[in-house]
């Protein structure tokens, strides 16, 4: 029997039955509430209508108890309704540790997804069953929207920033994946699929999709063509910061404010060096806007994220 709740898509990810419950939940208390209120609104009509012989000389003209009850209860419903919602909302923006990550290109109309190992797929993803993915998105052109029904996720992706979102799929087999964003002429074609594999049949795939660097090694290369190990190194005579252990990391910035070195500082600081300036250091590193594209970019930050060394090659 199947465990898919009734006229709902196939729910294949971990995170789906709960959003299941929440709807289901939103549409029980909407479908009661206006069944309540069409029911009393016949019972009115037809006890109080014209010529009727109800009693209307002591009608009251407040009942408080009954004030209090149509204030207060629909009020707790919405409270618990919208913490539910939140902390639904939010478990998807905290991958769990150890998640698979997939970087993602999005451009009018294709879908560009890139595993750590290297291996690049176009409008297709694959994925082992019962392993978390996390996704970091960004976007070449305009606003679109990651969404594969079957897992319950959408997440806009955007120009010039990183998005993420993160999702554990539960069932094997191919799922759609969609732009839920009119994003131009040809947006109803911009699509593809999700395959979740069975672990062991996942490792045989990624095995047979390994063909050059991976994508840190990408990075790494990036890193010393562009000259950057010249001045990061901690050898180097230049005064720049450390990027060893980077990622994670909580870095004190010369207007006194306090950010952690994630995926979207690192872009920043590449794109925008001037925007976060390293307390203790002169603002001297130049953009290197235009020179990457996202899919580089991409490739420096799992270079940075990794533990492969920061600094220049022996001579």
């Amino acid at each position: 029997m199947s465990d898919t709740p009734f006229l709902l898509p196939v729910a294949a990810s971990s995170v789906a039955p709960s959003t299941d419950h929440l709807f289901l939940t939103l549409v029980g208390v909407a479908g009661t509430m206006a069944l309540a209120l069409t029911v009393l609104a016949i019972v009115f009509c037809v006890r109080y209508r014209r010529g009727s012989t109800a009693d209307r000389s002591r009608a009251p003209d407040h009942a408080n108890g009954l004030e209090w009850t149509w204030t207060i209860a629909p009020l707790l419903i919405f409270i618990g309704l919208f913490l539910w919602g939140a902390y639904d909302y939010a478990a998807l923006t905290r991958a769990p540790a150890g998640a698979m990550p997939v970087y993602v290109v999005a451009k009018q109309w294709v879908w560009t997804l890139e595993h750590e190992d290297g291996t690049r797929e176009i409008d297709e993803l694959h994925v082992p069953v019962g392993q978390p993915v996390r996704l970091l998105m960004t976007s070449q052109d305009v606003i679109h929207s990651f969404y594969v029904p079957a897992f319950r996720i959408k997440q806009d992706v955007v120009p010039g920033r990183y998005t993420a979102i993160w999702f554990t799929a539960t069932k094997a087999g191919t799922y759609h994946l969609l732009c839920a964003e009119f994003c131009g002429t040809d947006h109803a074609s911009m699509g593809g699929g999700i395959v979740a594999m069975p672990p062991e049949q996942y490792r045989q795939w990624a095995a047979q999709g390994r063909a050059g660097p991976d994508l840190a090694e990408r990075g790494y290369r990036l890193f010393s063509e562009h000259g950057c190990a010249g001045c990061h190194d901690a050898r180097s005579t230049v005064h720049a910061p450390d990027l060893t252990n980077l990622f994670g990391r909580r870095v004190f910035l010369q207007d006194g404010r306090v950010v952690v070195a994630d995926e979207t500082y690192i872009r920043d600081s590449i794109l925008e060096p001037g925007k976060d300036v390293v307390a203790g250091y002169a603002p001297v590193m130049p953009s290197f806007a235009g020179q990457f594209s996202e899919s580089d970019l991409m490739a420096l930050v799992q270079y940075l994220r990794s533990n492969r060394p920061k600094e220049a090659p022996p001579r």
